[in-house]
């Protein structure tokens, strides 16, 4: 399976792209819809694409140590397939938006409520890779845990959850785009502190 981070850059229709691309799905998104394809035909290949939606939860151990020792990263292990690690996330229901979506399955996964959480300003990793052979896109935000006490209570969806620092966050994830966006989360949270 491949795995691209895509940036948020218009992608031209004069590009060339391997056939196994989420940029080739959505240069061809753009052609049909520059073609004079009806709403429909578009909407059509819409539904062939997955979306998915969550977020890099983390929580602070102690104010006074410095980053990054003081941050830990919530990670799901799925109770099928090959048992991997993620954030909490899950697929869009029908007429959802991708907030409402990334909130509503970090409560299923975690057992964490909109209450439990402080979305960080300014971080949103767009994820884009293939699954059987179907483009995918997962949207993550960035949230803190209120209260670094709080239970997580998993799903039937996963077996065990794990509050990992960064090096050993991106060891369980695995994937080069999860780590880089768990990378990119921290060093979000850095940025943030060195304006305080």
């Amino acid at each position: 399976m491949s795995f691209v981070i895509l940036s948020h850059r218009p992608i031209s229709v004069g590009h060339i792209y391997p056939s196994h691309s989420l940029k080739w799905a959505r240069c061809l998104k753009k052609s049909l819809t520059q073609g004079g394809y009806s709403h429909r035909q578009t909407r059509m290949f819409d539904v062939m694409a997955l979306r998915a939606c969550g977020f890099i939860v983390f929580r602070r151990l102690a104010q006074s140590s410095p980053l990054p020792d003081n941050i830990e990263y919530l990670l799901l292990q799925t109770s099928y397939g090959k048992h991997h690690w993620t954030p909490p996330k899950g697929h869009v229901d029908p007429g959802e938006d991708d907030l409402t979506t990334a909130l509503r399955e970090t409560q299923e996964e975690a057992g964490l409520r909109e209450e439990h959480l402080q979305v960080v300003d300014g971080f949103l990793q767009e994820l884009c890779y293939e699954v059987r052979g179907r483009p995918k896109t997962v949207l993550y935000w960035l949230a803190e845990l209120r209260d670094p006490k709080m239970a997580v209570t998993l799903s039937k969806e996963h077996q065990d959850y794990r509050w990992a620092k960064l090096e050993e966050a991106c060891s369980l994830a695995q994937h080069k785009d999860l780590q880089d966006t768990l990378r990119a989360a921290q060093q979000h949270l850095d940025t943030e502190q060195g304006k305080h």
